[in-house]
């Protein structure tokens, strides 16, 4: 088995850019392909290698990487994902990410976070909370070292 199946299989054939699936057979020239993508230039990295559409690493490659909210979510100020990613994965720790208008938009954003970082940051356990603040609801991530 190649490095690019072995990786799209420990990522679930999903991008780790954009969070879309990548099919297998796509050629790897097509900007929809499958391609292998090292994620940073840091040698500590604990996954050196994600899998990424062939369009998606090329244009990360020229700006930094920045993971999109879905627009349907209804959040205020919401956190750069790779710093905040960075950060939970070296120190650990709890992390404000967004204020939203209500509990049910926070609780949303809550659970669509825990399932990217889960794609986003493999084996970092990531956990979610909704907390009241200032007339809005704060959106929490926490999370241990990795193991």
């Amino acid at each position: 088995m190649s490095l690019l199946d072995d990786v799209a299989e420990r990522d679930g054939w999903r991008c780790w850019v954009c969070d879309e699936p990548v099919d297998p057979d796509m050629s790897v020239n097509d900007p929809r392909g499958p391609s292998v993508d090292s994620r940073t230039a840091d040698r500590k990295a604990k996954i050196a290698e994600r899998l990424a559409h062939r369009g998606c690493n090329t244009r990360k490659g020229a700006v930094k990487v920045v993971i999109a909210w879905p627009d349907r979510l209804h959040v205020v100020e919401p956190a750069p994902l790779i710093t905040v990613a960075g950060r939970l994965e070296r120190k650990g720790g709890r992390e404000m990410v967004a204020r939203c208008p209500t509990r049910p938009d926070a609780q949303e954003a809550a659970d669509w976070l825990v399932d990217r970082f889960s794609r986003l940051v493999p084996g970092l356990p990531v956990t979610a909370a909704v907390e009241p603040g200032g007339g809005q609801f704060l959106v929490i991530l926490a999370a241990g070292r990795r193991k």
